[in-house]
Order: C-alpha cells, then structure tokens, then sequence
C-alpha cells in the first residue's frame, strides 16, 4: 500500500480519519511509516512509552492489559481500519495496553510529533478527530 492515492482510499475508512477531507488524508498519508509483525511479535507494549499510533492495513492483533497480579485480559481486538495507540499519542503517556499480533499483521504508523504538527496546522484535523476519539470511547463505555 505505497501509493499516496491507495493510502487516502484506505484512510477514507479508519474511522478516527473519516470526517476528514482528501486533502487532509493527503497529509496524513505522507507521514504515515509502513511496519510488518509476524504472529506472537508484540507491537506495543503495556506500560513502555510509545512514539505514535498505528492503523491495521492487513491481518490481525489483540490488545491485552496484564493485572498486578499476573493475570491477562483481551480488551479489545484489531483488523484492517482498526487504530489503536491514540492516547500515548495524545497524551505522552506510557501504553494502556499491550498490543500482539496474532497473525502477519501490517500497520501504518503515524508518529506523536507528526500527528501533533498535523493537529496544529490544521484546526479541522484536530476537530474531527477529536469527535472521533468521543464516539470511541462513548462505545467503549456503553459496553461496559
């Protein structure tokens, strides 16, 4: 997925991008960074501080949060348009979650600084995805 056109397709349906325009699928897609994890690879790490957030172009990972007491949970699983890793970016902080793949997995990386400059560029940008990241955890909450 290396054309910049191929990738605003794509972006048009990741849900933290879709109120977005082409234009601005234009910019993000030019500070995107492809990366390949093999099945069982960890692709963050619950705790560990992160550079930015990732979408799933091809195949499959799970988010999971170890407990203190050694105890593990799948909060949440991941497919092609899934994000994960937007609060580390938005915030600095360290991983909620770790994030395995479970098959080969692709990801498009947007790294904190670029997603930052984007967001400061361009006000629309940082307004849709706020909206975005609200539904999320609006959903997340009625699920509880």
């Amino acid at each position: 997925m290396a054309e910049t056109q191929d990738l605003v397709t794509f972006l048009t349906k990741v849900p933290l991008f879709e109120g977005l325009n082409s234009y601005q699928l234009k910019q993000i897609a030019s500070r995107l960074v492809h990366r390949t994890y093999q099945a069982g690879q960890e692709i963050v790490t619950q705790g560990k501080s992160g550079f930015g957030m990732f979408v799933v172009s091809s195949g499959r990972a799970e988010a999971v949060v170890e407990y203190s007491d050694g105890s593990k949970t799948i909060v949440n699983a991941f497919g092609p348009s899934d994000f994960f890793g937007e609060v580390t970016m938005l915030d600095g902080g360290p991983r909620t979650a770790s994030v395995i793949a479970r098959e080969t997995t692709e990801c498009l990386v947007l790294g904190r600084i670029d997603f930052l400059t984007l967001m400061h560029n361009d006000a629309e940008i940082a307004s849709e995805i706020a909206v975005a990241l609200a539904k999320r955890l609006r959903r997340a909450v009625e699920t509880c």
